[in-house]
């Protein structure tokens, strides 16, 4: 065979192999499979060709659910088609595997399995999909590393060619789809003589064509479907022996030893593990282990799960076996074990062979599987009676299902070097280590392994990456627990994190800070000092911070970092690192941002060299101490929130779940209030003598981290040393002293609120981080114990309304983010009554991911209820919420009547039954209602005091971006607006799928590269806006903040008020548009769009026609800006010009004409008489 190594994780390794089989792919991106399907788009793009001389034909979808029904289509047509898909989203893909597979038609879908929701979303790997799709008739083959899913790949489509059947492929997602390794990549001429011609000759020939019509997918009764469907026994039954044949085809290729089960460990066994998936290189670590100590254990690793092939697998087994453990990946509530477990305990059953069998369950939702639980399970299997329906890797107080796990060993062969980065989501340093392991695994003979974990926030979010290299295969898909080079990429963390634990003695830790050593030991927590202490670390420090803003990077110090770790590790010579560190900036950059970035990040490898400095720990470190500090935080914070924050989350045990009820997926809200992350480098310092008291600074803060203060007199009294006051104007607050409070460990120091300030001199200014950790205080003050001034907070005025509380603050949006200044508008306008339902994606991300819970309450405990079900049905999710407190409402409108006409409260009742949904008076009215009835005692009254918090009027909204509002939820949108409802809808528009990594939407305008569009997008933007407004009774607007605040808050205010469904769209600049401006510059972008004519504003009240008037207002004037100018100052455009320069200006001036062409429809309609 022709060796190929290349370094690719798996979903790479996927793609890879699938590509070369595949004529169509019909996909819908979801986390962790996107990757499979970007690949091979940008193959086809690029004119990559497959084992039939063509480019892949790749189509996105609106869903998961449309992208199965075209490769259907696409299969009954003759061509083979391949999809990729995780999850729900294969979840929403069984009705039509059922037809595929009953239809014997050989497409293949690659599945990096992952986590159902149930009571939470989790977008990490577990087996739970792809057992719920076991009974469709598809092969299913697990791989379980980079390397099998790239061998496993293949054989899954030769074996569905041969057979004319589907297969199902699946991997662990993320543990093995997102982990890089060094692997044989086969190539496509070897595997030519291996696939079946004649096979797909015939599958041609039987496709459906009107050259030898034919009739499918008829409606059968019950005379003849029994027997068609056990007919297909026969070519079921052929797929164990097609699969052995390929696997052993694919052994001669490469030299390696596939099996349906592969057997690993003594040949003498008497106890075995029998799994799949990634789980099985960690138990083959194990194995290892014990075997050198004399234990007779082993381990079947299940390759071909369905069809079950008994005799193959009873003759993997050594004949000395007696107990057997099988572990799930999944969990089966209610059923005597998981599908594994039942499957071979069916296998002995029917032969009557005796065997001890157990079952277990493992690494749910990518819980993290090491050798010392797999140890675990075989010590269990020693016992006379070893424990059955057992789990491991945490710790079950409850139902006590749990193993006892003793302490971590040690498997890591000789010669293997470990490193462990903790870095912040978009600083670089997932790219910069992704880069490195790549490096290192070209430029040498050594075997490399690189994963990356992070945690639920988007762009300043937590990343460890974990990169392993040595002179052997990597079999190690665990985390890193012995590190011999750790570094931490961002000073704030040492406050936060034990990065030291897993330094190894003697490790070299690297921390990029500002600080020299009189900052260190004021810095430096006292356990992490007698930790670098005791292992005698090899400490090294660099500031890296200041030497990016000297080159002009901003925030990105990852090449820096990435320079020092070369020079510190010495795994290959530093010249040589530098040379490749270089060309990896032409290959990463050039095309992308030009070559004055490319310059810049060659400038950064340069510094990093050799601007590290050696720091020796001193003696008193050994004995160095914590200040101990009590904080007054809820028992919930500081037993849940508080371990989880400091990732240590997987030590939590089974009780302490059910203690506060988190079973149900209930959690409590405003938990971020407790993060204090620290994150920003610079935070905004304000000048009270320049400050010109708009407001516009806390409007557009995307973390609600700055706010206006209005204090009376005795708060100004009360005020703390440095709460430097003005006296407040504007109407009703002559009374008041002002002040803007930033609150500096809430801040992401993207700078908007500096960007947008109007004063003459600006009253902010950007300053270091430490030099305003003192407004912490200044800040507790002034939003604990100052009040809200109710008199003036209203939504009468833009100022007016950032004295109203925000119910949603400090979320672990990205810094900068375009989205969540309307949210947080929105909290402070209506959030003491509404319901939000959120579909998955960025919104919800940042909106709902444990322990961070930024959606909070008030004083009186009012606030939003936020819940996510699912991507595609968000609107009827949350027209369910209508619904079911309508129906409650009703009978409390009941009640009341009967109160009133039994004369009991009367005025009450009357003034409730006539005001109660008057937004503006509909608490007052209620409380005065549940006030005069307190003392009665009626069966009426008694059913509105118990259902009291259903009395006044509410607010439902609905909550999403442009990938649910345009595609896979438009279905359901459109249906809800149709109703007629009063229902809110706030589409967040991105113009792609921000949150799985910027793909394609029906909102991505005319030219841009996204995702599914590498070559640029060919089609226009939907109009989402007039899709609705066709209706006549929908309230619709589309707004950019930035562009017209007030429009925006009017556009709110309306469409709150309108009594039937209405539509917001907001324009919301994203990290995914690549803009050449940092995302602090996002609010300026929101007015460039709008003045160049990319994006307008506009409302369309259906008020307006029933009082005779035009509904519709354009609130955009005519563009005078730029609009080619405008795309230019965003990647996401230009970059086209790079890659495809061909195409790239026949595609600007289509988008222009485009937007002309709209801009020229929604005149039309401004100027429309009635």
């Amino acid at each position: 065979m022709s060796k190929k190594i290349a370094l690719m994780d798996g979903n790479e390794a996927a793609a890879y192999i699938s590509y070369a089989f595949t004529e169509v792919a019909g996909i819908f991106p979801i986390t962790p499979s996107s990757p499979m399907a970007e690949h091979v788009d940008e193959w086809a793009a690029n004119g990559k060709k497959n084992l039939f001389g063509q480019p892949v034909e790749v189509v996105e979808m609106q869903s998961e659910g449309g992208a199965a029904g075209t490769v259907h289509g696409s299969l009954q047509c003759g061509a083979l088609t391949t999809t990729y898909t995780a999850s729900q989203g294969l979840l929403l893909m069984i009705p039509n595997m059922y037809k595929i597979a009953g239809e014997m038609l050989p497409g293949v879908f690659h599945v990096s399995a992952r986590t159902l929701s149930t009571h939470a979303l989790s977008i990490f790997g577990d087996h739970s999909d792809v057992m719920g799709v076991r009974s469709t008739g598809f092969g299913m083959i697990a791989s379980s590393s980079p390397q099998e899913v790239m061998d496993l790949g293949a054989v899954s489509h030769l074996a569905a060619i041969h057979c004319r059947m589907p297969i199902l492929h699946f991997f662990d997602g993320f543990r093995t789809s997102h982990e890089i390794q060094k692997i044989d990549a086969l190539d496509y001429e070897d595997l030519r003589p291996l696939v079946d011609m004649d096979a797909i000759k015939a599958f041609r020939k039987h496709a459906l064509n009107p050259e030898h019509p034919a009739t499918r997918g008829t409606t059968v009764n019950p005379d003849i479907f029994f027997q068609c469907r056990e007919a297909l026994n026969t070519n079921f039954d052929k797929l164990p022996d097609a699969v052995e044949h390929y696997m052993q085809e694919i052994n001669r290729l490469t030299g390696r030893d596939y099996h349906l089960f592969n057997y690993y460990g003594a040949e003498d066994a008497e106890c075995v593990i029998v799994l799949m998936g990634s789980g099985a290189e960690t138990t083959r670590e194990a194995i290892d282990y014990l075997v050198a100590k004399g234990e007779k254990v082993g381990m079947i690793n299940v390759h071909l799960y369905r069809p079950f092939a008994a005799d193959y697998f009873l003759n993997a087994i050594p004949k000395t076996v007696t107990k057997m453990a099988v572990l799930d990946r999944t969990k089966e509530p209610g059923a005597m074990g998981e599908p594994l477990y039942q499957d071979i305990c069916a296998v002995y059953k029917e032969r009557e062979w005796p065997m001890t069998i157990v079952g277990g369950r493992y690494g749910l939702s990518s819980k993290d599987t090491t050798p010392a639980q797999i140890v675990a399970v075989f010590d269990s299997l020693k016992a006379d009676k070893p424990k059955n329906n057992f789990t491991i890797g945490i710790v079950d107080d409850v139902t006590h299902t749990s193993l006892p796990v003793g302490g971590e060993i040690n498997t890591t062969p000789e010669g293997e070097t470990s490193a462990e980065f903790w870095g912040m989501g978009s600083d670089g340093t997932v790219g910069a280590n992704k880069n490195s392991i790549k490096i290192i695994g070209n430029a040498t003979d050594l075997y490399c392994q690189a994963y990356f974990v992070y945690d639920s926030k988007k762009s300043g979010g937590l990343t460890q990456s974990h990169l392993r290299f040595g002179k052997n295969p990597i079999h190690s898909p665990y985390l890193i627990q012995a590190a011999d080079f750790v570094a931490c990429h961002n000073p704030s963390y040492v406050h936060h994190y034990d990065m030291v634990k897993n330094l190894k003695a003697g490790g070299t830790f690297l921390l990029n800070c500002q600080w020299d050593m009189d900052g260190l030991e004021a810095h430096l927590p006292g356990g992490m000092k007698r930790q670098l202490a005791e292992k005698n670390a090899q400490f090294y420090t660099i500031d890296a911070i200041d030497i990016a803003r000297e080159l002009g990077l901003g925030g990105r110090t990852n090449t820096i970092l990435q320079s020092a770790f070369f020079k510190l590790s010495g795994v290959i010579p530093i010249e040589q690192a530098v040379r490749e560190m270089k060309d990896a900036n032409y290959q990463s950059y050039f095309k992308k941002k030009g070559q004055k970035v490319v310059d810049m990040n060659n400038a950064a490898v340069e510094k990093g060299v050799d601007a590290f400095v050696k720091i020796d720990i001193p003696e008193s470190w050994r004995t160095a101490e914590d200040p101990i500090a009590e904080k007054d935080v809820p028992d919930f914070i500081k037993e849940v929130v508080a371990p989880m924050n400091r990732q240590e989350g997987d030590a939590l045990t089974v009780a302490q779940m059910t203690k506060y009820g988190l079973e149900d997926g209930t959690w409590p809200a405003g938990t971020t209030k407790y993060e204090k992350r620290g994150a920003a480098v610079e935070v905004p310092e304000w000048d009270l003598t320049k400050c010109i008291q708009c407001n516009h600074c806390s409007l557009v803060c995307p973390h609600a981290a700055i706010r206006p203060i209005l204090l009376d007199e005795a708060e100004a009294e009360a005020a703390p040393a440095g709460f430097e006051t003005k006296k407040a104007t504007g109407k009703n607050m002559s009374s008041y002293q002002f002040r803007i409070q930033v609150s500096p460990y809430d801040c992401t120091g993207c700078g908007s609120c500096v960007n947008v300030c109007p004063s003459k001199e600006k009253s902010l200014a950007m300053k270091p981080f430490a030099s305003q950790v003192k407004e912490a205080d200044n800040w507790t003050f002034g939003v604990e114990k100052v009040a809200i001034k109710t008199a003036v907070a209203n939504s009468k005025t833009i100022k007016n309304s950032q004295f109203a509380k925000p119910y949603f603050e400090f979320s672990g949006a990205c810094a900068g983010c375009g989205e969540t200044p309307y949210i947080k508008l929105i909290t402070q306008l209506f959030g003491d009554r509404m319901y939000i339902t959120n579909a998955s994606g960025c919104s919800s991300a940042y909106g709902g991911s444990t322990p961070a819970s930024p959606y909070c309450t008030d004083q009186k405990g009012y606030g939003p209820t936020w819940a996510m079900s699912l991507f595609e049905d968000n609107a009827e999710y949350a027209y369910g919420y209508v619904l079911g407190q309508d129906a409650v409402k009703r009978q409390l409108k009941d009640k009341v009547q009967q109160l009133k006409e039994a004369g009991i409260a009367e005025a009450a009742c009357t003034d409730y039954l006539e005001r109660g949904n008057d937004a503006a008076v509909s608490r007052e009215v209620s409380d005065a209602l549940l006030a005069a009835i307190a003392e009665d005692t009626s069966e009426a009254a008694e059913f509105i005091r118990g259902n009291k918090e259903y009395l006044s009027k509410k607010s439902v909204w609905a909550f999403g971006g442009d990938g649910w509002a345009y595609d896979i939820g438009y279905g359901g949108l459109d249906h809800v607006l149709a109703s007629g409802r009063d229902i809110n809808v706030l589409v967040l528009d991105t113009e792609v799928y921000s949150n799985t990594g910027g793909q394609a939407s029906k909102s991505t305008v005319t030219s841009a590269i996204a995702k599914f569009a590498a070559s640029g997008k060919n089609t226009r933007k939907k109009d989402l806006g007039m899709m609705a407004m066709s209706y006549g009774y929908v309230y619709v607007a589309q707004v950019a903040l930035g562009s017209d605040y007030n429009q925006t808050l009017k556009a709110i205010r309306e469409a709150e008020a309108y009594d039937g469904p209405s539509l917001i769209i907001c324009y919301c600049p994203c990290i995914e548009h690549h803009m050449k401006k940092a995302m602090g510059q996002s609010i300026t972008e929101e007015k460039n769009a709008v003045e160049a004519g990319y994006w307008y504003l506009y409302r369309y009240n259906p008020d307006l026609k029933k009082a005779g008037k035009n509904p519709f207002t354009l609130d955009s004037k005519e563009p005078k800006g730029d609009f080619q100018a405008f795309l230019m100052g965003e990647n996401r455009y230009a970059s086209l010009k790079l890659s495809f320069p061909e195409k790239a200006q026949e595609l600007y001036d289509k988008a222009e004409r485009d937007a002309e062409e709209r801009y020229q429809s929604y005149l039309t309609l401004a100027n429309r008489e009635q």
